[in-house]
């Protein structure tokens, strides 16, 4: 039997005696199949890493798109409350999915149906707006006026009747402790209030009453009072601001004006003549009157 093995496995055979003897192990199956799983390792280690790598690219194109999102004050917020909270991967998992579904799939759907909504309540608002418009709108000759920026006339439809209640009580309080004739005869070509312009440079919103009169008519003034504004500049063009006790009233668009600021003036005494100066489409006087900041209708206070 020895004589018909080969010198090979003659000398394999010694080596594993020598082997046994001196308390050497061979190699075993399990130990020449290491080889093999390291390489699965490392496959296992590089797709994870590719995996990373896509996700941290997704992450930022995510993060520059959506950057008003991502740094907003409520998901500071929620990344904080996710990270102080022990939870499982399989939370994690879920709660990542929901966040996608909604964001990416439901997000859209539901801006759509805002949009849709905010289109169609601004649409209904605009052309109901345009039939109050038609309704109140009148044709007005010699009309003018004037904006001022510190002064916010727009007046919410559900707040209008409380501003005109306390416009009205206002006014009888002037009535009560001012005496006022009218400051020239003339007709009303623009009331107080929302009108309808024929002129862009026009407000639509009126703080006086304008009084159509010939060029050049005598001003008188309404009241006692003291003048604490004669200008020429501005919207007004030509005016007067004249104050007794805590009521201003204004006089604008005037031709020519008599007084200059810090003279006192007597109800009936003459201080301007009708003009057309300023934002004005024609010969006319401005006629306000404010208490408080508020602009009170003049026809509430006298027979104009």
């Amino acid at each position: 039997m020895e004589k018909a093995m080969s010198i090979e496995d003659r000398i394999r055979r010694a080596e594993d005696i020598y082997n046994r003897r001196n308390g050497i192990h061979t190699r075993s199956l399990s130990s020449e199949k290491k080889p093999c799983c390291r390489v699965k390792k490392r496959n296992i280690k590089r797709l994870i890493m590719q995996i990373f790598v896509c996700l941290l690219i997704y992450i930022v194109f995510y993060t520059v798109i959506n950057r008003n999102y991502i740094f907003s004050e409520e998901f500071r917020k929620s990344v904080e409350i996710f990270l102080n909270e022990k939870t499982k991967i399989g939370d994690w998992y879920n709660s990542a999915k929901g966040v996608i579904q909604n964001k990416f799939l439901d997000g859209s759907k539901n801006e759509t149906e805002e949009n849709k909504v905010y289109d169609n309540k601004e649409n209904t608002q605009k052309i109901e707006q345009k039939k109050d418009e038609t309704k109140e709108s009148k044709k007005d000759e010699n009309i003018g006026g004037a904006v001022e920026k510190t002064e916010n006339i727009s007046i919410k439809k559900d707040e209008k009747l409380t501003e005109q209640q306390i416009m009205e009580n206002e006014a009888k309080e002037i009535k009560n402790s001012i005496k006022f004739i009218a400051p020239v005869n003339g007709r009303i070509s623009s009331g107080f209030g929302w009108r309808n312009p024929t002129s862009n440079n026009v407000p639509k919103y009126h703080t006086g009453v304008d009084i159509a009169a010939k060029e050049g008519t005598k001003i008188k003034s309404a009241t006692d009072g003291k003048v604490i504004i004669a200008s020429g500049t501005g919207d007004y063009g030509n005016h007067y601001q004249i104050q007794t006790k805590d009521v201003i009233i204004v006089y604008a668009h005037c031709k020519k004006i008599y007084l200059k600021k810090g003279d006192i003036v007597k109800q009936g005494q003459e201080i301007a003549e009708v003009g057309s100066t300023g934002n004005s489409t024609g010969p006319h006087l401005h006629f306000e009157i404010r208490k408080n900041g508020r602009k009170i209708d003049p026809q509430l206070v006298l027979n104009l």
